[in-house]
């Protein structure tokens, strides 16, 4: 029993450890947002990031591998093979997955505005508390 449960213990320090990082992006496109000091690209890019690194620390914590992919939405679809309930944030994790090339070369990409910005940090914030709930659950 006391194997299982340091096993346990072992499972959340390091999904914590992702989260933690996640933690770091989170405030640091709050910063941007809230003194508009910086650029709206860099705060959709943090909140591309901030989803990735939630979703990643789900499956490390669930002991699933995975490939090194940036694409929200197929680490949802990884995260759906352990929990049917993540099918309730592909909508968000299809968002932000277009944010990870898009904000970080030149090219025929569009600028973005800090309408936009917000909108990526509130659909992050979502996938940050379904994962949270799903391996804090009380």
């Amino acid at each position: 029993m006391k194997n299982q449960q340091d096993n346990k213990n072992g499972k959340k320090k390091l999904a914590s450890e992702w989260f933690a990082k996640a933690g770091d992006d989170e405030l640091s496109a709050r910063d941007i947002l809230k003194d508009r000091e910086g650029a709206a690209s860099t705060v959709c890019f943090l909140s591309q990031q901030m989803g990735e690194k939630y979703l990643k620390g789900y499956l490390v914590y669930q002991e699933k591998s995975f490939p090194k992919i940036h694409q929200l939405d197929r680490l949802v679809k990884l995260c759906e093979k352990l929990d049917a309930d993540f099918a309730k944030i592909m909508g968000e994790a299809e968002y932000l997955t277009g944010f990870y090339v898009a904000t970080r070369y030149p090219g025929e990409y569009p600028q973005f505005s800090f309408e936009e910005a917000k909108e990526a940090i509130e659909r992050a914030i979502k996938i940050k508390d379904f994962v949270l709930e799903k391996v804090f659950k009380v």
